[in-house]
């Protein structure tokens, strides 16, 4: 089926201008593989001749074949005061072998006058000239019409003259740009609109999120009808970032029933989200809408107890749509549903009036108050349960003593533990050393239980975070540790909350440990 509306994804070149993002020539293709089968239809690969990664990355994606996506190359208009075949920009374009090329080109007169220092019919000959040259050579045309909108408010009569030149030469679609991400929705619709009405060609949109309306802006130049929207994945870019696809996609498809992907991909949109970020060496955002860890996570006991009986009453898709799941958060705000869902979660079974019930729920109010917190602590959470359940079990090992003490020679400081433990009527005494306090007492204790539990030998602490509770009691503050730990195949987190910050971290090592030894 013909998209009703194309996507256009610049993530490798103007993603990449964005600051902490650095992308190898591998990570390109790595990348681009990830949104040919996702099925995007164009994939900017970058600008011929800016870099050597560029040139790579295209000299390998010609090898390839796209199932999806045809890959573009980007470069500018052609030099003031030179003819279009002997400036070396579309020489390197056409060896870039791309069946799309985008051009980019001034539609403010500001821009013409005092950065390219040319006349303004000179610019719209740079455009005319250098479209109709790259269209004679058999390449498709995206004509990206920078500060569009800026443009235009200035000078409508000009901004309208580049568009029109751009459609004259051949462009196969021109695309209005936010370059500056300064104009509010209702001017993108306006300007939008009235391109559409003078123009015979295709109208696409480019917007940034300076003033935090990359997605809206999209959205309202779609509205007015724009049939290309261009952007990058996680919203990657420039200041603050390029409008970000993964939310436009699915507002797209799932809320103005926009086609422009196949069936089987919106499923898959978190997953590409967090490729992304990781192949970036980005952290992913918990409150991202519709792919974060948060976007359907659910805290107060009134609306858990909603989703429980009607899940859209606080869910506005189905979750599972874009490739997420339903949380349920356990906190000092949560009610008796929000214990069962959670615990129905971790694996376990509660009847909604036992007292175990009432038990665990009082039980966390209780601890969070003190400063527990189990939002990312869920390993704790579940021996907690199990413990009101088995009604105190005995433990599998019991951390004894412990001492933790720093020794600096003249090059480094060493930081030392020693830990005594007892499993059943055997006792082991080991001591380690590590960068720090917390890491050598997690190497003593790791020491002490493998021989015990061999499976041990696998697990490792993967985070670490501190968290000072109450700032105003100065060093005597409570602290709470958050550790996340991992087997390689599954992560889990505990806390542990004291004044002593190597008891709390104690406490969340003996969780984790504890945690990883439970057969279920």
């Amino acid at each position: 089926m013909k998209p009703q509306v194309e996507i256009y994804d610049t993530t490798l070149r103007d993603g990449a201008q964005g600051e902490g993002i650095n992308f190898s020539a591998v990570d390109k293709l790595r990348i681009a593989d990830k949104l040919d089968a996702f099925g995007v239809h164009y994939i900017e690969g970058g600008w011929p001749g800016s870099n050597p990664k560029d040139m790579e990355f295209f000299k390998q994606a010609a090898r390839r074949k796209w199932k999806n996506a045809q890959i573009a190359a980007f470069s500018m208009t052609r030099r003031k005061g030179m003819a279009v075949e002997n400036d070396d920009l579309m020489r390197l374009i056409l060896e870039a072998k791309t069946p799309v090329v985008c051009i980019v080109g001034k539609t403010w007169l500001l821009h013409v006058t005092e950065v390219l220092r040319a006349k303004p019919d000179e610019n719209l000959a740079m455009i005319g000239d250098t479209i109709r040259y790259l269209k004679d050579r058999g390449k498709k045309v995206i004509y990206d019409a920078e500060h569009s909108f800026d443009g235009f408010a200035d000078e409508p009569e000009y901004a309208l003259a580049t568009w029109q030149a751009a459609e004259k030469a051949g462009a196969d679609c021109i695309v209005l740009c936010d370059t500056n991400g300064g104009r509010l929705p209702r001017e993108i619709a306006k300007v939008t609109s009235l391109a559409k009405s003078r123009l015979n060609c295709a109208v696409g949109i480019h917007t940034h999120n300076d003033c935090g309306f990359g997605v809206a802006n999209a959205i309202a130049g779609i509205e007015a009808g724009a049939t290309q929207v261009q952007g990058t994945i996680n919203g990657y870019g420039e200041r603050t970032g390029n409008c970000n696809l993964i939310s436009v996609i699915p507002t797209l498809e799932l809320k103005m029933g926009l086609k422009c992907l196949p069936a089987k991909s919106l499923p898959k949109l978190k997953e590409l989200s967090e490729f992304v970020n990781e192949v970036a060496n980005m952290r992913h955002d918990v409150r991202a809408p519709w792919v974060g860890q948060t976007a359907f996570a659910h805290k107060g006991g009134m609306h858990v107890h909603a989703i429980d009986r009607v899940a859209r009453s606080y869910e506005h898709i189905n979750p599972e749509a874009v490739g997420n799941f339903r949380r349920v958060l356990v906190s000092d705000m949560s009610g008796r549903t929000n214990i069962l869902m959670k615990a129905k979660e971790l694996g376990f079974k509660l009847a909604p009036d036992a007292p175990e019930t009432r038990e665990i729920t009082s039980r966390v109010k209780e601890l969070e108050s003190q400063g527990y917190e189990y939002e990312a602590a869920e390993a704790s959470l579940a021996l907690l349960i199990r413990a009101a359940l088995d009604h105190n079990p005995e433990l599998l090992f019991t951390v004894e003593t412990y001492h933790v003490s720093m020794r600096r020679d003249q090059k480094e400081s060493i930081c030392e533990a020693t830990v005594r433990v007892r499993v059943g009527e055997e006792v082991a005494h080991t001591v380690a050393e590590g960068d720090g306090p917390v890491n050598a007492l997690d190497g003593a204790l790791r020491r002490a239980l493998v021989k015990f539990f061999p499976k041990l030998k696998n697990i490792e602490l993967t985070d670490y975070k501190v968290r000072i509770i109450n700032g105003t009691t100065g060093t005597a503050a409570k602290t709470r540790v958050l550790i996340t730990s991992s087997d390689g195949k599954r992560e889990w987190g505990t806390v542990g909350v004291s004044e002593n910050i190597i008891e709390a971290s104690l406490q969340a090592l003996v969780d984790s440990m504890e945690y990883a030894l439970l057969k279920k």
